[in-house]
């Protein structure tokens, strides 16, 4: 099967899909669901392969073996991204957005803020005023096409109640990728204003040809006593729903406090899912990914050649990810009309710029994680419903 083949996901209880009329108003009898991260082709061989054997032996009972997991999560930071890590640091969530949800609940307390860098991955501000916590956002500075760290004008907006940092790296919505320079320039930051430093890493496999993605604990060994690693396959194998991540926490005092915290909730994790990333993890894993990479290399290509051609808007390029982070400014228009246009002219379901916070007030992001049909089809909508620009 190719990242081609076009999978009808419409029926299927799936999020992306199925709740995109409730919350956008964009039918998926006709529309484009392009606006949350999950892709639309069929995960790697591998993965399903060992679906395939967990059912025909049909038993889904208690999983008390981590080992095989471990390992390969071991195998995969050391082979993928040069990381070296002791299973011991790994601590094994219900998905990444749990464990943002844990970093925030063992670390802080009700009325302490939590700083982000913004525009940045929404559920993050979600999450912590969930908690009853308070958001310090710090905007990052649009340098043309890219964004850059403003961390003089980070710290006048620090309180004195933060108590952590939450690090999206590479950055989503824009795909950037952080420099060595720069991860070392946030981690003391956040040694300096005495902060946690949690560094979601989710979508680190996802790397564009001429880029290189560094973790934080690579880049910043010095931060160990203060960092927490956030990773998952999710994104990478589009394996969400098994609600499987990880914290990779080197330090033993953090460690313990996590610990300690999942013992009291009873976590454990979920027995399919660590099966499905340890196929995952693998050598087959990873030519997978390769190729995906390839695919989703030409599939931006087409969309921003045909996105950047409508007058007034403006494709950021990518380093990384498969999120398109579209700037509508240069049309005049305001966010309801930039909305109305994608929704009820290209009927598509496109992720809103000011969920992201200060920056993406004028900004749609689309996901491309899909055939190049279906991305072709795309633009081709998105130059219709902007055609009077012409």
């Amino acid at each position: 099967m190719s990242f081609d083949d076009l999978i009808d996901r419409r029926g299927t209880h799936s999020s992306k899909w199925d709740l995109m009329e409730k919350l956008f108003g964009v039918s998926p009898k006709d529309g484009l669901a392009m606006w949350t991260a999950d892709s639309d082709y069929a995960t790697a061989p591998c993965v399903r392969d060992v679906v395939r054997e967990a059912a025909e032996q049909g038993v889904f009972g208690y999983f008390a073996d981590y080992g095989p997991y471990h390992e390969s999560i071991c195998w995969w930071m050391k082979s993928r991204h040069d990381w070296q890590i002791d299973p011991e640091w790994i601590l094994t969530t219900q998905g990444l957005g749990n464990a943002i949800a844990l970093c925030i609940d063992v670390w802080s307390d009700p009325g302490d803020a939590v700083v982000v860098f913004s525009p940045v991955y929404h559920e993050f501000a979600r999450k912590i005023t969930a908690a009853g916590r308070v958001v310090t956002e710090c905007p990052l500075a649009r340098v043309g096409d890219r964004y850059e760290l403003d961390l003089d004008d980070a710290q006048s907006r620090l309180t004195g109640a933060e108590k952590i940092l939450i690090w999206c790296s590479p950055q989503n919505p824009s795909g950037r990728i952080w420099s060595v320079e720069e991860l070392r320039a946030v981690a003391e930051f956040a040694a300096r204003n005495g902060l946690i430093l949690v560094s979601d890493e989710v979508h680190h496999d996802l790397i564009f040809p001429g880029h290189r993605f560094v973790p934080m604990a690579v880049a910043a060994p010095e931060a160990r006593d203060r960092l927490v690693n956030a990773t998952a396959a999710s994104k990478t194998f589009n394996i969400a729903g098994q609600r499987t991540g990880n914290l990779i926490i080197a330090d033993p005092a953090l460690r313990r406090d996590m610990a300690t915290r999942l013992r009291s909730l009873d976590f454990g994790a979920n027995g399919l899912g660590l099966k499905m990333v340890t196929a995952a993890y693998s050598p087959e894993g990873a030519a997978w990914v390769d190729a995906q990479i390839a695919h989703l290399d030409a599939v931006r290509q087409i969309f921003d050649s045909g996105v950047n051609a409508i007058p007034g808007v403006r494709s950021l390029p990518l380093d990384s990810t498969y999120l398109a982070w579209v700037d509508f400014s240069g049309t005049g228009m305001d966010a309801a009309e930039i909305n109305a246009r994608t929704r009820d002219i290209a009927r598509i379901a496109a992720a809103p710029g000011p969920q992201f916070g200060t920056g993406g007030e004028t900004f749609l992001r689309f996901t491309l994680a899909t055939s190049r049909a279906r991305v072709t089809e795309a633009v081709e909508r998105l130059q219709k419903a902007f055609a009077d620009l012409q």
